[in-house]
């Protein structure tokens, strides 16, 4: 270990959204295990987010802190106290991806402040998310590399550039018909209707992303929670076609060991965890499916009753991590959203969670045997360490492109038939409780579930050994530890 006047000193600026802040932390956690000094910086509103954590970080021997900057959100046209997007989304509904990108923009305003703690505490490298497409220049003020991270995986990243750089969506003759994402390995197919918006306008998010890929060309590089042998084809293309640095460190939630860690990965349960560890025990191995999708999720109330529905006729023991429906939001009515008699005729079989859940703790759970997800890129490594099948539902972001890595590259998931991106905010296509249903049986019962159990099990091993020393995941942040120690001495150098 470096000695205090030579070691790294690492400066993370996170996203503000809890599918961005989760990751990295557990990131900055990973590097100070290799005896460098992190320090995250955020805003006052999600300090709480992070002090738990941070403190028993500490108290493990990590040399980790945290540092707050202000951000005036009232000022800037957002609503009071909408310092991260699930409050955002909250308090905006359908008009949330117009309020998400001024949010973003608004960050801007952290650059001076930012600006004046790296000129304060001059650390070695900035590692900040990909919605800080100033935080490149800012670094280079300093003169110190800013290090791109996002909640994408890689596979994901390299269809976003292809799509972008090769338009095939526009050579189509309708929204339904598929194309395939030219240059990439595997023919994945989709559609214009699974493509996000802007992809198909020059709006306003369109712009950003602009400014996104132009500030990360000019970066040191990309981090990335993924490991190598998880999307190796989708690795080699990004950085041996595209020509991009990636280092692939995760998956990042492999590193949380103990039960204290899995419990509070993300905001305080809304049950028990021993309630909830209690239920499961009662349950045989592999017979209970954990339904979640998501903190951003948008379910109208007939989509809700249709997964209820869809639930009970599959005749699966279930944990559904649910949400009320628009009208049920207003009304502050709890159970309208429900089948009439739905938790009476589920007691002992479906234990429903409003709120939010302590899923790391759920999905390794002996018991639980498969996953319905919204395919979130946090989710899906979730459920890949955890060894479990999936049943995908994607709705917004990266969702469709993600669920074709799961169904058409490691198939390890089934889809429910979802043909329509949404915005965030919109409740989009209605999944029949027969579709809901067929899938849920797919990934749980007969032989095509084992045959993807064993997959996915598979896929566990290899995220797992990746993580251990001398694994693929081990060896690149180790690479990257020494490309910095380089780049600073250089930097020294020069001076």
């Amino acid at each position: 270990m470096d000695s205090e006047l030579h070691r790294l000193h690492i400066f993370f600026l996170p996203f503000m959204a809890h599918g961005h802040m989760i990751p990295t932390i557990e990131m900055a956690r990973l590097f100070a295990t290799r005896g460098i000094k992190a320090t995250i910086v955020t805003t006052h509103l999600n300090l709480a987010v992070y002090l738990k954590h941070i403190e028993r970080t500490k108290h493990s021997g990590l040399d980790i802190d945290i540092l707050t900057v202000k951000l005036p959100s009232v000022e800037l046209g957002l609503p009071e106290g909408c310092e991260n997007i699930e409050a955002i989304i909250s308090s905006s509904g359908a008009n949330s991806r117009e309020l998400v990108v001024k949010f973003v923009k608004a960050l801007s305003m952290l650059r001076e402040p930012l600006l004046r703690l790296l000129q304060e505490h001059r650390p070695d490298c900035l590692i900040a998310d990909m919605f800080f497409p100033w935080a490149t220049d800012v670094a280079a003020e300093c003169n110190i590399p800013r290090i791109v991270v996002n909640a994408l995986c890689l596979f994901s990243m390299s269809a976003y550039e292809t799509i972008s750089r090769y338009e095939p969506h526009r050579k189509v003759s309708s929204d339904s018909e598929a194309f395939i994402v030219p240059d990439l390995p595997g023919e994945i197919q989709l559609t214009r209707h699974q493509l996000a918006d802007h992809h198909k306008q020059d709006n306003d998010f369109a712009k950003l992303l602009r400014e996104v890929y132009a500030s990360q060309l000019k970066s040191f590089g990309n981090v990335v929670n993924s490991c190598y042998q998880l999307e190796k084809d989708y690795a080699d293309y990004f950085r041996n076609v595209l020509g991009r640095k990636a280092w692939l460190v995760g998956p990042l939630l492999l590193y949380n060991k103990d039960v204290e860690d899995k419990t509070h990965r993300g905001k305080e349960a809304s049950i028990d965890k021993d309630e909830c560890l209690k239920w499961l025990d009662s349950k045989e191995p592999n017979s209970v499916i954990y339904v979640c999708f998501g903190s951003e999720a948008s379910f109208n109330s007939q989509q809700l009753m249709e997964i209820a529905l869809g639930l009970e006729a599959s005749e699966q023991n279930f944990i559904w991590v649910a949400g009320k429906g628009k009208k049920e939001e207003q009304n502050g009515d709890d159970d309208d959203w429900l089948p009439q008699g739905f938790e009476e005729r589920m007691e002992g079989q479906g234990l429903i969670i409003r709120g939010w859940a302590p899923q790391m703790l759920i999905l390794d759970h002996v018991s639980v045997g498969g996953f319905m997800t919204h395919c979130g890129w946090n989710s899906i490594l979730e459920g890949i360490c955890a060894g479990l099948p999936m049943v995908t539902r994607p709705m917004t972001h990266d969702h469709f492109l993600t669920e074709k890595l799961v169904t058409q590259v490691l198939q390890v998931g089934i889809g429910v038939g979802v043909k329509r991106w949404v915005d965030i905010g919109v409740a989009g296509d209605i999944v029949s409780r027969d579709d809901i249903c067929k899938a849920v049986r797919q990934i749980m019962v007969g032989e095509e579930a084992e045959e993807m159990r064993r997959r996915t099990k598979a896929l566990q091993e290899i995220a797992r050994a990746a993580v251990e020393e001398g694994g693929s995941s081990y060896t690149d942040l180790t690479s990257l530890i020494e490309e910095l120690r380089l780049h600073r001495a250089a930097t020294r150098e020069q001076k």
